[in-house]
């Protein structure tokens, strides 16, 4: 099996990040591979800061036998209105569960938070991701010149109570 589609081979934590992760959250974000290309000005000048990571639910998924892990990817819940804001997985651990495990972990915050339904904005390249992580389509958001040039589908997690 490749890297890619393996599954999660060592233990991995979701945790709060905190201030000092916005570098780290940051550069996963401007590298991200699914921004490469014609996408690639979309994330060039984007920053994750320690004030947002302070206003907003952002939890970072990091491998949970090393100290100082790297970052395997991190995800962003809104409250209001309820929106899955940022959710990325790096590169090198795409394809094994991460993802997933992402999405797991905000559904049980947004129930936690009282939610019942959280609304994505979705990268073009992240449909698919988004549709097999049981996120239904509820629209398209249009293009907005010249951040983001392109229409983008609009998904909506639906959080069912406990």
């Amino acid at each position: 099996m490749s890297s890619r589609t393996s599954p999660i081979s060592r233990p991995v934590t979701v945790r709060r990040a905190v201030a000092r992760d916005a570098k780290r959250l940051t550069r996963l974000v401007r590298g991200s591979g699914a921004y490469a290309g014609q996408y690639a000005a979309a994330v060039a000048g984007y920053r994750v800061g320690p004030d947002y990571i302070e206003a907003h639910r952002v939890f970072a998924a990091v491998g949970a036998d090393e100290q100082g892990a790297p970052v395997l990817g991190f995800y962003s819940l809104v409250l209001a209105p309820p929106e899955l804001d940022l959710l990325f997985v790096a590169d090198a651990a795409q394809g094994r569960g991460i993802g997933r495990l992402l999405v797991a972990h905000m559904r049980s915050e947004a129930r936690a938070a009282g939610l019942d339904r959280v609304k994505v904005v979705s990268h073009l390249p992240a449909e698919g991701f988004y549709r097999r992580a049981g996120a239904v389509r509820t629209g398209t958001a249009l293009a907005d010149p010249p951040a983001v040039p392109w229409d983008r589908p609009v998904f909506e997690f639906r959080v069912s109570p406990e």
